[in-house]
């Protein structure tokens, strides 16, 4: 029996390249539907933050507004300018609560991911145990042990009574402790070591420029918790409360102020969607060295 000559190596790339072009292409709309899914919220908010109150209660509702305005904004301004507490300073509280809790958490949490990452110590591994473990408790657990210590501080109703708590988030000291563990050789502490480097030269010079999409991230997840926080329990007087507080206030007056409320989602998404996306090359860059082992 004859047998049938073989296929060309050309043939079979071809065919090789098409499969795979086929499969990119069902990646991509796959990605694409995906990606459309979870901008839709962000475009929903958006226009309701510019519909005229008899659109945002049409039945059945309409994605897109039909009869753009600014009377939500302009509503809202007012508002905020009527406040028996100048805006300015919500604004300050927020601000300043954002960046000093994400600047100490930052470092409070690289420190320790590197101390316990490279360092051998009694008690490391039973330390490691605990952070990983209180990952599984929310912030409402841990509440009153919180408000209990914070009180005992002396810091209640001041700024340092939400800060504190950020610095000691266990998330943050679990994602620089795997990252350390991924993408720092020892090799290159020891030869900083050799060459007459202490503890902490070896951490700003070496490993905080090497793990820099590590604590990028966790920046964003910081501004995030922190620019949306409105003080819980911990913040009493109305001069300490943060923004999102006093536009929760302001917005929580019924469906007439539904519109209100759109503009002002709208603002408070506006911080850490702007962080996000100057920064989301260094997010890409940390969630995919999660993954190297050496």
């Amino acid at each position: 029996m004859r047998k049938l000559p073989k296929e060309p190596r050309l043939a079979k790339r071809r065919k090789q390249l098409n499969r795979s072009g086929a499969g990119n292409a069902l990646s991509f709309t796959f990605l694409a539907l995906l990606g459309l899914a979870m901008l839709f919220p962000f475009v929903y908010a958006i226009n309701n933050a510019f519909k005229p109150l008899n659109e945002l209660f049409i039945y059945p509702p309409k994605l897109f507004v039909q009869h753009p305005t600014s009377d939500n904004f302009t509503q809202l301004f007012t508002l905020m300018s009527e406040s028996s507490v100048a805006f300015t300073r919500y604004i300050y509280n927020t601000l300043f609560i954002t960046v000093t809790g994400t600047f100490g958490h930052v470092i409070f949490a690289s420190l320790a991911g590197f101390v316990l990452s490279k360092y051998e110590f009694p008690g490391r591994k039973a330390i490691f145990t605990v952070v990983t473990t209180s990952l599984m408790f929310i912030s409402q657990i841990t509440g009153i042990i919180n408000y209990i210590t914070i009180s005992q501080l002396g810091i209640l109703d001041t700024a340092f009574a939400v800060i504190l708590p950020a610095f000691g988030s266990s998330m943050g000291v679990f994602l620089m402790k795997q990252f350390v563990d991924s993408m720092i050789p020892n090799p290159v502490l020891e030869s900083a070591q050799v060459d007459g480097a202490g503890l902490l030269r070896i951490f700003w010079k070496i490993v905080m420029p090497m793990v820099k999409p590590a604590w990028i991230t966790l920046i964003i997840f910081d501004i995030q918790a922190l620019w949306n926080i409105d003080g819980g329990i911990y913040l009493i007087s109305e001069q300490n409360k943060t923004l999102s507080y006093a536009l929760s206030q302001i917005t929580a007056s019924g469906i007439s102020r539904t519109g209100v409320a759109s503009a002002a989602s709208v603002i408070i998404m506006t911080v850490p969607i702007i962080t996000f996306i100057i920064s989301q090359s260094n997010v890409v860059e940390t969630m995919a060295a999660s993954g190297i082992k050496e």
